[in-house]
């Protein structure tokens, strides 16, 4: 036993001993340790100034990319600006060209930059065309850039350091851009202004008798009543005149100088200002002691089509209206810039359909332009289609602000027979006998009285082939007769052959043609007059020589 314990002492000691050399051991560990932290440090730090410079590099790159998309954006806003600069000095010299040689064509491609132009058109770009246009000393050059608010002295000194002064306007480009401003002044809203450049640029229109200013002046006329009519002032034009008898008296003045933009333009906005106060029986004496000049633009086509389509439609001529309305939207542009003209007219033409007894097609409403502002509409037109009394009064209810904003409440009021009609047609299809009572029941009318008087009356008009029986109180339907032996067929045929002529008609004047081409056919004519005169004469002298010779002979 002694010896088992002296065997096991020497082992705890080995033990013994390997745990103290074990605790002896951290020491250079320590060291060791010290060491790599100080490299660690090092490397730390090192890494630090590496992603700092990388950082500052980063910082660098961000901030050259930044100075560089800021240089792309005002290099672009300067040729932008330097290009509208240039489309402005290109007007200038077809309003000159146009001048030269009298031809409108070159006015015309004048206003149709001026939708582009719009849209670029600053203040800034404004002012510098006018300086670079006008005389030193020019008075309206002064009031132009006052209207804008720049500084006139600034350019003064300008032009005197030069040395060179410009030329006199021509009034053609003086109109024009009192034009520019005023589009401008519209679309900062700064009315006030625009009505003050509006009167004065009428009074320079009125002042002045030159051919060549007709499409300028049209569209003059168009913003200036348009500002009174934003700003609520559309019965007051001046502080002694109203806005009827000037926009009269510059009509007269634009039918004796047979000024035909002018003339329609002016047309429109009269019976655009009736309109606005209700006066429909000056608007229909004024159409018809009035000619509308058949080489208008299709934009005020349309506008005066739509005009006698209101008014036909109010004095129950439904039938014109809607020829009316049909052209007026065919000749529209068909794009979202005219979707406020493409709505009213829709509106108009679904409550004109309904009122002539027919149906709109659904696609009108399936639209993107129409689809949300004819809701409304649809409604009503569903209630029309099924003869359903009470739907109709419950969508009048609820739409009526809708309505009376479109000014089309009063008509949308004489539907109501219309739809007492519908349903007494589809109570005559679906029964062949039914009462009096039942009838008052289904189209919620008052009484049995009011019920027979509305069937007597659809049965005068000819909507139902029916009798009634007064004593027995009921309705009997007579037996559906074959459509095709009636007149129908024959009325819708010629309805759809006078449809086409009417287009093949309107297609044809609406044809553009070279201009001056008939004076190349007369001198091909003429060439060819003086060929065949030759040609006669020679045979005449073969034939004078034939027969001397035959007498020598």
């Amino acid at each position: 036993m002694v010896n088992k314990n002296n065997n096991n002492q020497p082992r705890r000691s080995s033990r013994h001993k390997k745990s103290t050399n074990d605790s002896e051991q951290p020491t250079p560990t320590k060291r060791v340790t010290r060491a790599s932290a100080k490299k660690q440090e090092e490397s730390k730090n090192k890494q630090a100034e590496t992603t700092n410079e990388t950082m500052t590099v980063e910082n660098q790159d961000v901030e050259m990319e930044q100075a560089d998309e800021v240089d792309d954006t005002e290099k672009k806003a300067l040729e932008s600006d330097a290009l509208v600069l240039s489309e402005l000095r290109q007007n200038f010299t077809l309003l000159e060209r146009a001048v030269s040689t009298i031809e409108s064509r070159f006015t015309t491609r004048v206003l149709r930059t001026t939708a582009s132009i719009r849209k670029r058109l600053t203040a800034d770009l404004l002012a510098q065309a006018i300086r670079d246009i006008y005389p030193k000393d020019s008075t309206d050059k002064v009031k132009l850039l006052t209207y804008l608010g720049k500084d006139t002295v600034v350019m003064d000194v300008d032009v005197d350091d030069s040395g060179k002064d410009n030329p006199p306007i021509l009034p053609e480009i003086d109109l024009y851009l009192h034009l520019l401003l005023m589009i401008y002044l519209l679309d900062k809203q700064e009315f006030e202004k625009g009505i003050q450049l509006s009167n004065e640029t009428i009074a320079k229109i009125q002042s002045l008798n030159r051919r060549t200013l007709d499409q300028l002046s049209a569209r003059v006329y168009f913003y200036y009543a348009r500002f009174y009519e934003l700003t609520g002032n559309l019965a007051v034009i001046r502080p002694e005149f109203s806005i009827i008898r000037t926009l009269l008296a510059a009509q007269r003045t634009a039918t004796l100088r047979h000024d035909d933009d002018s003339q329609a333009t002016l047309l429109n906005l009269l019976l655009r200002n009736y309109f606005h106060y209700n006066l429909y029986d000056q608007a229909d004496k004024l159409v018809s002691k009035t000619t509308f000049p058949e080489t208008a633009g299709n934009n005020q086509q349309a506008r005066y089509m739509y005009y006698l389509g209101r008014i036909k439609a109010i004095q129950l001529d439904y039938t014109v209206s809607h020829t009316h309305l049909l052209q007026a939207i065919r000749k529209a542009p068909q794009n979202t810039v005219t979707a406020g003209f493409q709505q009213a007219v829709y509106k108009l033409s679904i409550i004109v359909q309904l009122l002539m007894g027919e149906i709109p097609e659904r696609s009108i409403f399936r639209q993107p332009v129409l689809k949300k502002p004819l809701v409304p509409y649809l409604h009503i037109v569903q209630a029309v289609r099924i003869g359903d009394l009470s739907q109709f009064q419950e969508t009048l209810a609820k739409y009526g602000e809708v309505f009376r904003a479109d000014k089309t409440f009063t008509l949308i009021l004489r539907l109501r027979h219309n739809v007492i009609k519908t349903g007494i047609r589809m109570i005559s299809l679906s029964y062949s006998r039914i009462s009096l009572r039942d009838i008052c029941l289904k189209l919620h009318l008052d009484s049995e009285e009011d019920a027979e008087y509305i069937v007597a009356k659809a049965i005068r008009d000819g909507v139902i082939d029916a009798t009634i029986d007064h004593e027995k109180g009921f309705m009997k339907s007579k037996e559906n007769v074959d459509i095709y032996s009636t007149n129908e067929p024959q009325f819708a045929f010629h309805q759809r052959v006078s449809f086409c002529l009417n287009l093949h008609n309107e297609s044809v004047k609406a044809m553009r043609f070279p201009l001056n081409a008939h004076r190349k056919e007369l001198a091909s004519a003429e060439a060819l007059r003086e060929r065949e005169r030759e040609l006669a004469k020679e045979i005449a002298e073969g034939e004078m020589d034939e027969d001397d010779d035959v007498g020598d002979f």
